[in-house]
């Protein structure tokens, strides 16, 4: 693995007003796609999924 980290963020949105914060991640070896929420002190990872339920891969 490379020293640039495992993990690519391809979307951020930041809303200053409410101090809340949304990041799509990559995992760079597998492709899943992961959702990163947090809104003050809380946060939250989940892996982003398909109509099917299936994990959204991006390779």
């Amino acid at each position: 693995m490379s020293k640039e980290g495992r993990f690519e963020v391809i979307y951020k949105e930041d809303n200053a007003l409410i101090k809340g914060l949304k990041m799509v991640l990559v995992d760079k070896e597998t492709g899943v796609n992961y959702l990163f929420v947090q809104s003050g002190y809380a946060g939250g990872l989940t892996p982003l999924l398909d109509a099917d339920g299936k994990p959204v891969i991006t390779l």
